[in-house]
């Protein structure tokens, strides 16, 4: 059994609530980035410490653009937190990904316009590499797990994230099948990109709800649509974070922990001390 934190899930309140999950405690976390959306759950799990946060809050109650990403991002950081799984609603933009469905996708195309996407600036500039926005060997261990619960699950995709909260027109729909996106949703940007620049392996266990708007033959998705989907895909969503943590690889076989080492530009003498302290969780053993 490991003491720290050595994976994390972004996803529903109601993921925690699962079999084989014990010694539970909750942490509410201040980061210099204000508050979490919710108290974060950390527990044991299959010899795991894992942590649980519900990214809109208990309840529901934060839109996808007012969800604190780098609070959420940072607190899971100063936890130990190696690892994410993203665990989320999403659009179907392709024929093949049908409602029930799980993606793992590999891409991302940030269509939002109203959320701060790094930790960095006010004196210290890092330009990450985000070419690769999902960490290619847990999305392996991801869509390993999602098979072995059971999940109709299809690896890569560009998933497209658009501001909200409302849904798509069909004039745009169109035209993200247009681009050649392969499922929609509102908050794996700047999640994702967050999670590179702390460091920290990220992936996605999408699972498709609806299609969209664009489906001549399918009704326009509502919430109601969505909210069934994702209460009949939370027993799978469950036994995948289950399996995963039962197989979780001790080292990381990507480049994710060291994503640092060449984004940081600023000259070390020039960076603020304020600066220098609101990151230091970041950025410490490079500077």
């Amino acid at each position: 059994m490991t003491g720290q934190v050595t994976l994390a899930i972004i996803g529903g309140s109601g993921l925690y609530e699962m079999p084989g999950l014990y010694d539970t405690q909750e942490h509410n976390i201040d980061t210099p980035f204000g508050k979490t959306s919710a108290p974060i759950v950390v527990g044991t799990l299959e010899g795991e410490r894992v942590a649980f946060l519900a990214r809109h809050g208990i309840g529901h109650h934060i839109t996808p653009t007012e969800v604190p990403y780098r609070a959420n991002i940072y607190a899971l950081k100063s936890l130990g937190a190696q690892r994410i799984v993203s665990i989320s609603a999403c659009g179907s933009l392709q024929e093949e990904f049908a409602p029930g469905h799980i993606v793992i996708p590999d891409q991302i195309y940030d269509n939002t316009h109203k959320r701060t996407r790094s930790f960095f600036g006010e004196g210290l500039v890092a330009h990450i590499s985000v070419a690769n926005p999902f960490c290619e060997d847990l999305s392996d261990q991801l869509e390993s797990a999602v098979s072995l619960a059971g999940g109709v699950t299809h690896r890569g995709g560009a998933f497209i994230t658009i501001e909200g909260p409302r849904f798509s027109t069909k004039a745009e729909s169109k035209t993200y099948r247009a681009w050649g996106m392969s499922i929609i949703g509102m908050t794996a940007s700047p999640e994702a990109f967050l999670a590179r620049e702390a460091e920290i392996c990220y992936t996605t266990m999408a699972h498709v709800t609806d299609y969209d708007v664009w489906h001549v033959s399918e009704a326009p998705v509502t919430v109601e649509m969505v909210i069934q989907t994702l209460n009949k895909n939370t027993t799978i969503a469950q036994e995948a974070v289950r399996i995963l943590a039962s197989k979780l690889k001790q080292e990381r076989d990507c480049d994710c922990a060291q994503a640092l080492a060449t984004a940081l530009i600023t000259r070390k003498d020039v960076i603020p001390t304020e600066t220098r302290q609101k990151l230091e969780l970041l950025i410490k053993k490079y500077l």
